[in-house]
């Protein structure tokens, strides 16, 4: 679970979906959904992008994401903040908007130096959800940021990695970094009927280019 220490930080991360749920003794039965649900897709075992000096950009100031357009995977979302809830579990989009992505508005905004990250539904009762195809990124892959002061933020794909959920890299995502670095996160690997959760996550690491 994405939980927070007490500088705010997290230190084990959530389950970044809505977990199909076993509603009868037949197995997973899910409106819209048949027994045997698509499953999302991992990433394979790529070469990173090439190490590449930080472009000389002015970081942006703050400003909240409104959209983020990731144009390999057609993807085109609204991004709602999310925080912590009481327990100190990071929030996810609601449930009933399975195709809105989250930003983690305890963090930076994307442009700003540091790591922004956005979370969002790997899939819903309805079937895949925003980031369900987050796998399927490669290196140079585009992701643009739309925020509200008008500005956009573009970001290339440096690598796309899963992690199982017990050995989330947190340093790696959330934690300090001296250029403009963008976090995708959502769930993957297998799904494990007894938990109702994915066994893993998937993480694209990116860095601001335009």
């Amino acid at each position: 679970m994405w939980r927070t220490r007490a500088d705010g930080q997290p230190t084990a991360l959530a389950v970044a979906t809505v977990a199909l749920v076993a509603v009868t003794g037949a197995g997973l039965v899910t409106a819209g959904l048949s027994a045997d649900p698509p499953r999302p897709p991992q990433p394979v075992a790529t070469t990173p992008a090439p190490s590449r000096p930080a472009p000389d950009l002015s970081p942006l100031p703050s400003s909240a994401p409104t959209l983020v357009r990731i144009p390999a995977i057609g993807v085109r979302a609204e991004v709602v903040p999310v925080g912590v809830d009481g327990t100190g579990v990071v929030e996810v989009p609601p449930a009933d908007r399975p195709g809105v992505a989250g930003w983690y508005r305890y963090g930076v905004t994307p442009g700003e130096t540091g790591n922004a990250v956005l979370v969002g539904h790997v899939d819903s009762r309805a079937g895949p959800a925003v980031f369900f195809n987050l796998g399927r990124l490669r290196p140079g892959h585009t992701v643009r940021v739309a925020r509200a002061d008008g500005s956009v933020a573009t970001f290339t794909v440096d690598r796309v990695a899963a992690y199982p959920k017990d050995h989330f890299p947190h340093d790696i995502v959330y934690g300090p970094a001296t250029t403009a670095g963008l976090r995708l996160v959502t769930c993957g690997g297998r799904f494990d009927e007894g938990s109702g959760n994915y066994t893993d996550n998937i993480v694209v690491f990116a860095t601001r280019t335009g």
